[in-house]
């Protein structure tokens, strides 16, 4: 489910296969001419059947229903291989916090997501709309076990790279300019231990305050723009 009119844009031009989209009949004749251009069926409705067909309070008045977007785990490695960055979400359940990584990803030049465990379905409604257009313009694959996920990176020479709250070194001081995949556990517990094997270095934030660590959304978002900051510096 693809809600708000911006998001529905996108996934058009980014040709993502929409079956059917749902629109109030008011207010969005450009976008119902965009769609019946590219043959996507649009049926009209009364507001209570978008407010009932998406989880939102508020919807905005157009809906739009689309084919999953399957990416193979083996595809979203061969894609993080190619470098410069790739994520890996392992037991990250909020999707709030998975569509806010997508995006993060996506706006720092990532090559592919990978979830992992007990995330969240990277199609959930609130992923897909955090991730602002994110997930549509990324390889990004579900359902791989953590440990196979992390050899499969680890034999493809990707360097592995997760977060701790203490006695990892500065982020600011390792090399993230890639291939390189930024490992971040679930927002309750972190990484499983039962993993530390298969991490090549482990990272920390810096803190200034008072606060212990950082929410897992905003450290992943910290660790993609430090791999763009040390890209850029070196003319990458």
């Amino acid at each position: 489910m693809i809600d708000g009119p911006v998001l529905v844009r996108e996934a058009l031009a980014a040709g993502i296969a929409l079956q059917e989209v749902l629109v109030e009949p008011t207010g969005h004749d450009d976008l119902v001419a965009a769609l019946g251009a590219h043959g996507v069926p649009v049926r009209f409705v009364v507001p209570d059947v978008l407010a009932r067909a998406v989880e939102t309070t508020t919807p905005q008045g157009v809906v739009a229903i689309a084919d999953r977007l399957e990416v193979s785990v083996a595809d979203a490695i061969a894609a993080a291989a190619g470098g410069p960055l790739a994520l890996v979400l392992v037991d990250v359940a909020d999707p709030g916090n998975a569509g806010t990584l997508l995006r993060a990803a996506e706006a720092a030049g990532a090559a592919a997501v990978l979830f992992c465990g007990a995330s969240v379905d990277p199609s959930n409604p609130k992923c897909v709309r955090a991730s602002a257009g994110a997930l549509f313009h990324l390889p990004v694959a579900s359902g791989g076990e953590a440990v196979s996920v992390l050899e499969g990176l680890g034999i493809a020479n990707v360097r592995r790279v997760a977060t701790v709250v203490r006695d990892g070194s500065p982020y600011d001081a390792v090399d993230l300019s890639g291939p390189v995949a930024v490992v971040l556990g679930s927002e309750a517990h972190g990484l499983p231990a039962s993993l530390d094997h298969l991490v090549d270095d482990r990272l920390t934030i810096p803190m200034a305050g008072r606060g212990e660590s950082l929410n897992v959304a905003m450290a992943g978002a910290v660790l993609c723009f430090e791999s763009l900051r040390q890209r850029r510096a070196a003319g990458a």
